[in-house]
């Protein structure tokens, strides 16, 4: 039985899905102004591991997602310019062309991370009439009203706000940092803004939109509550995210949804813990925010950045430093090390290996105990080469570290033919000419390994 640490609940508990073996699941985002930074990225592994882990167990899962591309502004408190228009400013670009370019750097970022693209992806420009019609309600029943500026949700007319971080409403602090702007026009400081008018600081907002209270753009968090419903119903089974969205986004998405439909939002709540870089915060405000290309220029692969994430519970901050990386980029190129050559014939999986792998991993995700098993089954002299390759390749379902080397190679003729040169090299026992051949081999990106069936080769890992 899979078990998971409910936010809400603050308690793990037995998975139990609403619609027999489908799971909806609902993972936020990026706000589409910048590069994602390797501290977003932890959290979509961990996203994608959660999806992973729901396929093990036979389930079918619909995965829905947000692209923000218009409302989020800089600051949770309804602060500071909208995101998009800052990444215009500085490039001098239209928001959208900015929102393209982004999005698509995104989604090749998770693809060289091997992360399973969900298969619902909805921009907030995109979804403008449900974010309104949601407002609407809340208007109806008396949970919005209307300022000079924007029209907010009343924190006050919901007697469980707050919820999910378990701070009550008197214990917010609003405006606690200098450069926070508190809203007049508020009600009460917690409330939030639901639609920004073309007035004041937003008088020349580029994105914006006709509605029942005038011209102008959502706020942040009406986008994911209106495509959460529209893409998977309410309720659904389990929404992600990072554990900064609970205090706000997260609780400001259960207050207008529950409060405009009068059910849960969602079952679950899961969120990944913070990546911290040399102890401290990463952040794009630290000036201390890696992007994977970063990791790249450093010669790292994306899944030495994979495999590192992977050597810590998703609940657990994760210091990030080179040497952590290097470490990650030793530790996967073990599980490489254990040569799958492609004539090695399919055997059976270890049915005590993946008994023990499908407890960790229904352990709320326990990937580090997973990877430990997946590190033993390779190394293990005990097991044949067929086993450990038929029971790795299962466990990568999960790791998503690409360990199928099976691949056929079109090794190019230059290749070819050093490889041919070293045959016979071998054969006249000129063995300083074979290492040589080996080395200007390897130098093109592939390796050579002396089997008791022969010479076998293989690309060589990205590093």
């Amino acid at each position: 039985m899979l078990k998971l640490y409910n936010t809400l609940s603050k308690k793990i508990e037995e998975f139990e899905p609403i619609n027999g073996k489908k799971v909806g699941l609902y993972t936020c985002g990026q706000t589409v102004y910048d590069f994602a930074h390797i501290g977003n990225l932890r959290t979509y592994i961990f996203e994608d591991i959660l999806h992973r882990a729901l396929e093990y167990n036979g389930y079918q899962v619909d995965h829905a997602m947000n692209i923000t591309d218009v409302g989020h502004l800089v600051g949770d408190g309804d602060e500071g310019e909208d995101k998009l228009e800052v990444g215009a400013k500085r490039e001098g670009k239209p928001p959208l062309e900015i929102a393209k370019f982004y999005t698509d750097k995104f989604f090749a970022d998770m693809d060289e991370l091997n992360i399973i693209r969900p298969n619902q992806i909805l921009s907030a420009t995109q979804s403008i009439p449900e974010q309104i019609e949601i407002i609407k309600i809340l208007e109806e029943k008396g949970f919005a009203y209307k300022g000079e500026q924007a029209v907010y949700f009343d924190t006050s007319k919901l007697a469980d706000y707050g919820k999910l971080s378990g701070q009550k409403l008197s214990e917010k602090k609003i405006g606690a940092r200098e450069d926070v702007v508190i809203d007049k026009d508020k009600k009460n400081p917690a409330d939030f803004a639901l639609w920004f008018f073309l007035v004041g600081r937003y008088k020349n907002h580029v994105l914006h939109w006709p509605s029942p209270w005038g011209e102008g753009f959502p706020g942040w968090h009406i986008e994911c509550s209106a495509i959460s419903r529209k893409l998977l119903g309410q309720p659904f089974d389990i929404h992600c995210g990072g554990v900064d969205h609970i205090g706000t986004h997260h609780t400001n998405e259960i207050a207008q949804s529950e409060a405009a439909f009068g059910t849960l939002l969602a079952n679950v709540w899961m969120h990944g813990e913070f990546l911290l870089i040399n102890s401290g915060r990463m952040g794009k405000s630290q000036g201390n925010a890696f992007t994977l290309d970063t990791l790249k220029e450093k010669g790292f692969s994306p899944l030495d950045f994979r495999y590192m994430c992977l050597q810590a519970h998703y609940r657990t901050q994760l210091n990030f430093t080179e040497e952590a990386l290097g470490a990650a980029r030793t530790g996967r190129r073990r599980l490489y090390s254990f040569d799958f050559f492609k004539d090695v014939t399919l055997g059976e999986v270890d049915k005590e290996a993946d008994k023990n792998f499908f407890s960790a991993i229904n352990d709320d995700l326990d990937m580090p105990k997973a990877l430990s098993i997946a590190q033993e089954v390779a190394h293990n002299t005990l097991r044949s080469l067929e086993v450990k390759k038929a029971t790795l390749l299962k466990f990568d379902k999960v790791l998503g570290l690409n360990l199928d080397l099976e691949e056929k190679i079109e090794l190019p003729s230059k290749v070819q033919s050093l490889l041919e040169g070293r045959i016979n090299a071998k054969a006249n026992k000129d063995f300083a000419k074979s290492d040589e051949l080996r080395k200007q081999i390897e130098s093109l990106g592939y390796e050579v390994m002396d089997t008791p069936e022969g010479q076998k080769v293989k690309k060589k890992i990205k590093i």
